[in-house]
């Protein structure tokens, strides 16, 4: 299929962006929208960078969890959340956390809440335990992950 001027605009531009960082279908599809291509318009736009490995979603979604978790220390709940709010298939998300071992992810759990630990001050233990609770489900953790790190911690 032969692409209107516009389109071919817009692939170009898409296809820059592609290029520098990994995206999901949901930010190209905004991203071709803010370029004045319609939904039909677009349509023929995205399945050309499909079929060039420019979007790949199974592709970002193992890059984000694997960002998120090595270098914002997110735990699962948070990422599948912003994976969510990307459009993300959950076949793809199950797929994404692969790349999250589990020994890896209680180690980085407790290596962050005795981090924390250092600096919250509390009137007493159970203060400053439920401050440290807040905290780490504030990063996404899972409540009962948190509260085994906690007592592994004597907290």
């Amino acid at each position: 299929m032969e692409f209107t001027r516009e389109q071919n605009i817009a692939y170009d531009k898409a296809a820059l962006l592609c290029s520098r960082s990994e995206k999901c279908t949901s930010e190209i599809q905004e991203k071709l929208r803010l370029f004045g291509l319609s939904a039909e318009e677009s349509e023929p736009v995205m399945k050309k960078l499909a079929d060039e490995k420019y979007i790949d979603d199974e592709r970002f979604a193992r890059a984000f969890v694997k960002d998120k978790f090595r270098f914002n220390h997110w735990g699962k709940q948070k990422i599948e959340y912003m994976l969510r709010a990307k459009k993300i298939n959950q076949d793809i998300l199950e797929l994404a956390f692969e790349e999250i071992e589990d020994e890896g992810y209680a180690e980085e759990l407790l290596k962050l809440l005795t981090d924390k630990a250092k600096t919250v001050k509390g009137k007493d233990q159970y203060d400053k335990r439920n401050k440290l609770m807040r905290f780490a489900m504030g990063r996404g953790f899972e409540s009962g992950k948190i509260y085994a790190a906690l007592k592994e911690l004597g907290i």
